[in-house]
């Protein structure tokens, strides 16, 4: 015979069962509304963020970077939150994170490296695209600054890469950062030569080039002396585009002119005196 007093336990199960059916769903539907409406703020956000850092004057490059940081932290914490919402314990997850930020740290500490400098490079400028510059032991101009590397063209247009960890941990020369670079030339002259007239038609060149700047005042002065030769210090100041072309117009200049003048460019002598030996066959 049907024992009918498993019927109201088979009532209550069923119940129960629907009642955790029903606030799981709930659980769900809260987990979906947390992350959509999260993404949407954390767009925003992160959008916001972006546009702050650009009225800034910050770089593109690294208000884009941060941008997309801010976005990924937001969008993580969302994660543990629809989580919690759903009834997933919280603190496993955060420890199984971290462990995971540690590994992944360890993994990639290179390129982390890299990107740590690329932060610092874009952020603190101490070049920029166009300058020529000496940095990691190569001297080129450069083409772009990346979060991971630069890019450096040489003079003879080969290209450079270089990791911005090795930009960044080396001195950094900025050849043309302030605008205006000083040239020094060394000019040798004979012994017997008029030192006077050498160094008067070599200032009259240095006046008479609209590229060499008159302040600071380009000068002629007395290097050393020795092995028959004086030596005249040639220096002048010229903006950082006319450098190449200035001094080496000037250096024909002072052939021409030392020419004209009877002043000869000496190079260093030597005299040697043969002594003969006793006893040597002619």
């Amino acid at each position: 015979m049907f024992d009918v007093s498993i019927a109201p336990a088979a009532a209550r199960a069923v119940s129960t069962y629907s009642d955790q059916a029903v606030q799981l769903g709930l659980r769900l539907l809260g987990a979906l509304l947390v992350l959509l409406l999260g993404m949407w703020v954390a767009r925003r956000l992160a959008g916001f963020a972006q546009a702050a850092l650009g009225r800034a004057n910050l770089d593109s490059t690294l208000s884009g970077f941060l941008r997309n940081l801010i976005y990924g932290v937001l969008v993580v914490l969302l994660v543990v939150t629809a989580l919690g919402v759903l009834g997933v314990p919280s603190a496993p997850l955060v420890a199984a994170l971290g462990t995971a930020g540690l590994a992944i740290g360890l993994a990639l500490q290179g390129s982390l490296s890299n990107l740590a400098w690329g932060v610092l490079l874009v952020l603190f400028r101490p070049f920029r695209v166009g300058d020529y510059v000496s940095a990691g032991g190569t001297e080129g101009t450069v083409q772009s600054i990346n979060l991971m590397h630069t890019q450096l063209v040489m003079p003879d247009n080969r290209e450079a890469i270089l990791p911005n960890a090795k930009v960044g941990g080396d001195a950094i020369i900025n050849f043309n950062r302030r605008g205006t670079r000083r040239f020094e030339l060394t000019i040798p002259i004979g012994m017997d030569d008029d030192i006077g007239k050498a160094m008067t038609g070599i200032g009259t060149l240095l006046a008479a080039d609209p590229r060499i700047l008159k302040q600071p005042p380009p000068s002629v002065v007395t290097g050393h002396l020795g092995d028959g030769t004086v030596s005249l210090i040639v220096r002048g100041w010229a903006r950082c585009d006319d450098l190449w072309g200035a001094q080496t117009d000037l250096l024909r200049s002072i052939k021409e002119t030392f020419a004209q003048a009877g002043i000869r460019i000496a190079a260093p002598q030597r005299q040697m005196t043969l002594v003969p030996v006793r006893g040597a066959q002619p």
